[in-house]
């Protein structure tokens, strides 16, 4: 099936399921950063290091998510002149090469309306959201909505996540279960915490659709050992962040540690 004719939900679930790896990579990229031009440079280079798929994230001037590398690249990307619309159209040529999950906070996505939003992700071959500040309780409308257009809404679980909730929220995603390694906000740690493998057993049993873990995640040997641990997929983000505003070349940069985690995970 080509890409033309897969939903978002398909591309996704296609590049867990047939990747040569044990895991799925999903390196993060910062829309509009350090310029849109680049970031799409960035993007192309993901691919060629050997990811699966892409969070794309849209610059938002408070993600309550996100650490300080990534927080500082979203307000320099506004300075520089980013908007959701340039974002979408980095989200159209990287969605030529990989599946995009389009990243990002509920006002931008309660601004224009959920069917307006959703026709846009669409038109833009978007094939997944992530709205991390959104709760379980004001899923549903969206959710309905993307479905609608085969778009994955992939929610967010924490270690802290109680059994009874993270059953709902497993029950409802779509795409993937996005699983954070850690309570707190991204940023690159020293390694994995032990008790990441429970953490992961906990998340599977309660959804049908992969498990992936993400925040702290910044070597190849972390990435190797979430795999280990029984990760469906690996999401890499404050580490290549960093490395594409140190770098007088970012996306040699970038590829270079993308190419290492993907053979770390083969």
């Amino acid at each position: 099936m080509s890409t033309e004719t897969q939903t978002g939900v398909e591309r996704i679930a296609a590049a867990f399921g047939d990747n040569g790896k044990r895991a799925a990579l999903m390196p993060y990229l910062m829309g509009g950063f350090p310029s849109l031009e680049a970031s799409l440079a960035i993007g192309r280079a993901y691919a060629d290091g050997g990811a699966d798929l892409v969070e794309l994230g849209v610059p938002f001037s408070d993600p309550l998510a996100d650490g300080p590398v990534i927080h500082e690249a979203a307000v320099k990307a506004l300075d520089a002149g980013a908007t959701l619309a340039g974002v979408l159209e980095v989200a159209r040529e990287l969605s030529e090469r990989l599946p995009v999950v389009l990243m990002t906070y509920a006002n931008i996505v309660y601004g224009p309306g959920f069917d307006a939003f959703a026709d846009k992700l669409a038109a833009h071959g978007v094939s997944g959201l992530i709205v991390p500040d959104l709760p379980l309780e004001e899923q549903p409308a969206l959710l309905e909505t993307l479905d609608a257009r085969g778009i994955a809404l992939v929610p967010l679980v924490a270690p802290t996540t109680p059994d009874e909730r993270l059953a709902r929220i497993g029950a409802r995603a779509r795409g993937f279960l996005y699983t954070v390694s850690v309570t707190g906000t991204t940023g690159e740690r020293t390694g994995l915490d032990a008790g990441v493998g429970s953490v992961l057993e906990r998340a599977k049993a309660a959804t049908d659709v992969p498990v992936a873990i993400g925040f702290g995640i910044s070597t190849p040997e972390q990435a190797r050992a979430a795999a280990d641990a029984g990760a469906a997929g690996v999401i890499v983000g404050s580490r290549l962040v960093r490395a594409a505003a140190e770098a007088d070349d970012p996306a040699a940069a970038v590829r270079e540690i993308v190419g290492a985690m993907a053979e770390a995970l083969r």
